[in-house]
């Protein structure tokens, strides 16, 4: 039995997907989470003008309703994340054949999830707070988290079975999905 209570899988390859293979589903979850942004984006700047009688353009000027906008697209972030996580796999990592779990190859727990989303927001965090003193543009700003990316999936190569330290620091793992 495994710590959660479940029978250990048979046989389970724990083989890790290429960086590659890792880096285009990434980018592949960037384009179908798009949509999703866009939507949570739209539904909440109706209830802001509804709310306050402002239109988009003006809600710059009230720097809540921007944070409420940044909150409401973290919470929708994580619970796609973690919804999806703990039944295996998001869309991207189907598309992908990747699959997660922990580090029995179980199936990850909510709780695991919501530690790896946590831990995931250290592929950003980095260079949007070296980027917060210098009032860097929005295409500074995108190249440096794209560099900050690049560093970040490279260190991958350092970590014993090839994990994201994200995973590593969340006790879960990206592994070559199973075929049925």
């Amino acid at each position: 039995m495994t710590p959660n209570g479940s029978p250990p899988s048979p046989a389970l390859d724990l083989t890790p997907p290429s960086l590659t293979r890792r880096m285009a589903c990434w980018l592949y979850e960037g384009m179908l989470l798009f949509g999703v942004m866009v939507s949570s984006g739209l539904v909440y700047f109706i209830a802001a003008y509804w709310l306050t009688g402002l239109a988009p353009g003006d809600m710059n000027l009230h720097p809540q309703l921007k944070s409420g906008l940044q909150a409401i697209s973290f919470l929708v972030l994580g619970v796609y994340f973690i919804w999806m996580w703990h039944r295996g796999q998001t869309l991207a990592m189907k598309t992908w054949r990747i699959e997660m779990v922990d580090l029995q190859g179980q199936r990850v727990s909510r709780k695991l999830a919501f530690k790896r989303y946590m831990a995931s927001w250290l592929w950003f965090l980095p260079p949007l707070a070296a980027a917060a003193p210098f009032r860097l543009s929005v295409i500074e700003v995108t190249v440096l988290t794209l560099g900050w990316v690049a560093i970040w999936a490279i260190l991958s190569r350092f970590h014993p079975q090839r994990q994201f330290w994200h995973d590593a620091l969340a006790g879960t793992r990206l592994i070559s999905a199973r075929t049925t």
